[in-house]
C-alpha cells in the first residue's frame, strides 16, 4: 500500500521556532523530529528505536500499514543494507539523510536515487532548518514478509508508553515498553515491599516481571513479596515516573 502523495518541501517546511538545535546538528537524531513531523501530516503515529529500528510508524485503518524509517547522516552503504533487513518485516521503507546545502552530496546522485527506485525504498533529504525533502518516492515491490518480525514491531509499538526515545539513538539505554513496565512495578515498591498481586492491579504481568528480574531492580523477600534494591531507587532516580 502506497503513502498518499508527499507534499512539497515548502508544506513541510517548520516554522523558525522547530529549528535543529545546535548541539545535536551533527547527530542522526538531529533528523528524527522532521522525518515523524513528515509521516504525521500522513496520519501515521510514528515512535522512535522500536526493535531496533530508527523509526516505526503505523496507521491503523483496520490492518496496519507499517512504515520503518532509517536515519544516517549521509547515504552509504550501512544504511542501504538496514533498509534492505528491514523489508520483510513493513510495508514500506523511507531512508532519511542530512541533505547537502550545496546540492553535492550523494542523495543527489542519479544512480542513487535509480538504486532506491529499484529496491522499492524512499528517499528523504532534511535540512538544516528542518524542512524535508522527498528525493524519491517507494515503490510498489514487496519481498516476502516475515510475520513474526513484524509482529512484534506492532505489539512493541503499540504497548511502548508515548515517545519516550529518539530515533537515531544509541549510546544510551532505549526504553523499550518492557523497560517502562518494569520501571511501574518499581514505582510501586517504593514504599515498601508488596505482594506481587498488589503491584499486578496497576502491572498486569507484574509477577513475571518481578520473578526474572531483567534489569536486578528487584529482591525476593518472601514467597510472593518483593522489594526494590538499591538498583531499582537508581533507575527511578535515572527516570522518574511521569506526574500523574
Amino acid at each position: 500500500m502506497r503513502l498518499p502523495a508527499p507534499a512539497t518541501r515548502a508544506s513541510v517546511d517548520p516554522p523558525d521556532s522547530a529549528s535543529v538545535p545546535p548541539e545535536t546538528a551533527a547527530l542522526e537524531t538531529s533528523l528524527y523530529l522532521p522525518v515523524k513531523r513528515f509521516l504525521e501530516q500522513r496520519g501515521f503515529e510514528v515512535k522512535g528505536e522500536v526493535c531496533g529500528c530508527d523509526l516505526v510508524a503505523l496507521r491503523s485503518d483496520g490492518d496496519p500499514i507499517v512504515v520503518i524509517g532509517e536515519l544516517k547522516l549521509s547515504f552509504n552503504l550501512d544504511l542501504l543494507l538496514q533498509a534492505v533487513d528491514r523489508t520483510a518485516a513493513c510495508d514500506e521503507v523511507w531512508l532519511a539523510v542530512k541533505g547537502s546545502v550545496r546540492g553535492r552530496g550523494r542523495e543527489q546522485d542519479p544512480r542513487v536515487k535509480k538504486l532506491c527506485r529499484l529496491l522499492g525504498f524512499g528517499l528523504i533529504g532534511v535540512w538544516p532548518r528542518g524542512g524535508v525533502e522527498v528525493l524519491v518516492e517507494p515503490a510498489p515491490w514487496r519481498p516476502r514478509r516475515n510475520l513474526t518480525r513484524r509482529s512484534r514491531l506492532v505489539t512493541e509499538h503499540r504497548r511502548r508508553q508515548g515517545d519516550p526515545a529518539l530515533g537515531g539513538s544509541s549510546r544510551a539505554p532505549i526504553m523499550t515498553a518492557y523497560r517502562q513496565r518494569s520501571l511501574a512495578c518499581a514505582a510501586s515498591l517504593v514504599a515498601g515491599p508488596r505482594a506481587t498481586r498488589e503491584v499486578k492491579v496497576t502491572v498486569p504481568d507484574a509477577p513475571a516481571i518481578l520473578l526474572r528480574n531483567v534489569y536486578g531492580w528487584f529482591e525476593r523477600v518472601e514467597r510472593g513479596v518483593y522489594g526494590l534494591t538499591e538498583h531499582g531507587r537508581a533507575a527511578l532516580v535515572r527516570w522518574p515516573p511521569a506526574a500523574p
